[in-house]
């Protein structure tokens, strides 16, 4: 998804964009509680869960959290807003973002698993 999101980007499609990198910071999200074997149905409920139990333990720091708020709200408007208007800024930063999420958690998984 993370992928798709970079291409949707280059192709000027920002609201689609947006959304690739929600769900790729969301699946990476669902990745780690995927650790534990716990999932929700709703999105609402896993981002309160990692939040709870992972950034405000301190396994993953604040700017976890800034991001996925950031995403969750941005990905929101992109997707049922008729009129949001995804710039080309702002959705770069969302891909940055998302990106940065990635790396995190791929790191805190590649360190679990050892």
């Amino acid at each position: 998804m993370l992928c798709d999101a970079g291409s949707l980007f280059e192709k000027g499609s920002y609201k689609s964009s947006n959304n690739r990198a929600y769900y790729s910071i969301f699946h990476a999200m669902r990745a780690v509680l995927a650790l534990r074997n716990i999932d929700f149905k709703k999105h609402s409920a896993v981002i309160q869960y990692f939040q709870k139990e992972y950034v405000k333990t301190k396994i993953f720091g604040n700017e976890c959290s800034d991001i996925i708020m950031s995403a969750s709200k941005i990905r929101n408007s992109s997707d049922y807003d008729d009129f949001f208007i995804a710039t080309r800024d702002e959705t770069q930063k969302q891909l940055k973002n998302a990106e940065t999420f990635y790396e995190i958690i791929d790191m805190y998984i590649i360190n679990i698993v050892k």
